[in-house]
């Protein structure tokens, strides 16, 4: 089926009394994503695992449809429980002496800062650099050329919505020999992303966001050349190089990313995110991307006329998937426990409301949404 003619709207029902904004938290899944889950739970409860061979073949279909999300090469993506487990690889992975430097940005999630904190024990220290508005890398690059270790920042910062140029990031890192890192769980699945162009050494992200997919299960990239600079930390019968041969004392660590793989995979979740990588895929990243991006402008332009102001004030020219606002006067705590109540899923992040659309968000939803939002200021403001 071509991305042209590939019909998406019956995978995700509206429900009127559900309005959907926070795809950059957890996602809903698609009907496809529930259809595999039962498919498989029903084989798992009649058949027990007789087609285990088959489910293998899922979890190989999935690595190679992310592969193909993020522009990756083979053997080069693992499948990993979280974001956070695959930046710990990286963190306690690493040949790390005392002075080395991580460079990462102000305004990251706690799991690509707590991670590299914990190195302090090993004599690492870790540089916060700003992001300015009128050039958001700038002083990345200078950081850059100082020549840390690494450097480890979010494609796309969870709660302004700021989208980096990771390709201008990844560019400097290389001409300046650091390892690049990229937390890209705001991005994949909601914008095209590619390993290659941003010559990132290590990228992950979780399944449960824009992916569409369900919680504990994502994936960790490892450029292949790299790959031997991290010291592996998990070891069990999944992440040898022959796997299948339970008799083997004389193992060694599989050429690829399985190797951060250390045992049994998450198979039922593995089911459900290969259906939703399937239906990214067929509609298109260059579609979904542009998709989001209309519901975006939409909701800019209607709480702008609101009288909103935007947390990110480049969000024009730095489009993502969030949208994030707040109201002078206005207490943004009360607002985001009142829009939870009358149905509208938000959330309340970096001192404002959050909003998160997908590329299949109904026009209706961004309406009643902003309905809400004037409404309750409404009341909060008198």
């Amino acid at each position: 089926m071509t991305q042209a003619n590939y019909d998406w709207r019956a995978e995700f029902p509206v429900n009127d009394e559900c309005m959907y904004l926070n795809h950059a938290a957890v996602a809903p899944w698609p009907e496809s994503a529930r259809k595999a889950v039962m498919q498989f739970a029903s084989e798992n409860v009649a058949l027990g695992a007789s087609h285990y061979p088959e489910w293998l073949k899922t979890e190989t279909r999935l690595k190679q449809q992310l592969q193909q999300l993020i522009d990756a090469p083979n053997d080069s993506v693992a499948l990993v429980k979280n974001t956070s487990e695959a930046l710990s690889f990286v963190a306690m992975g690493l040949d790390w002496q005392a002075g080395d430097v991580v460079v990462i940005s102000d305004q990251e999630f706690p799991s690509n800062r707590i991670v590299w904190e914990a190195l302090k024990a090993r004599g690492v220290r870790v540089i916060e650099v700003a992001l300015p508005w009128q050039d958001p890398e700038s002083l990345l690059l200078q950081a850059i050329a100082e020549k840390p270790r690494l450097v480890s920042v979010s494609a796309v910062q969870y709660a302004s919505g700021l989208r980096l140029d990771i390709n201008r990031i990844g560019a400097a890192c290389r001409q300046h020999g650091c390892l690049f890192c990229v937390d890209a769980i705001q991005a994949v699945g909601a914008q095209p992303f590619s390993v290659r162009d941003s010559q990132c050494d290590f990228a992950m992200a979780d399944g449960h966001k824009w992916l569409l997919g369900p919680e504990g299960l994502g994936f960790f990239y490892v450029r292949p050349e790299v790959m031997e600079q991290l010291q592996i930390q998990e070891y069990g019968w999944h992440m040898v190089e022959d796997a299948g041969n339970y008799d083997n004392h004389d193992w060694q660590p599989a050429a690829g990313a399985r190797r951060f793989e250390c045992g049994s995979p998450n198979m039922l979740a593995a089911h459900a995110l290969s259906a939703s990588c399937d239906l990214l895929l067929n509609v298109g990243m260059a579609r979904v991307e542009a998709a989001i991006a209309e519901r975006i402008d939409y909701l800019q332009q209607g709480l702008e006329q609101l009288n909103a102001t935007l947390l990110n004030p480049r969000l024009s020219e730095r489009r993502s998937g969030i949208l994030t606002f707040h109201f002078m006067g206005c207490d943004s705590q009360a607002l985001h426990r009142m829009l939870m109540q009358s149905g509208v899923i938000c959330a309340n992040r970096g001192g404002g409301i959050r909003f998160s659309p997908h590329f299949h968000t109904p026009q209706e939803v961004l309406d009643d949404a902003l309905e809400a939002v004037a409404g309750i200021v409404d009341i909060l403001q008198r």
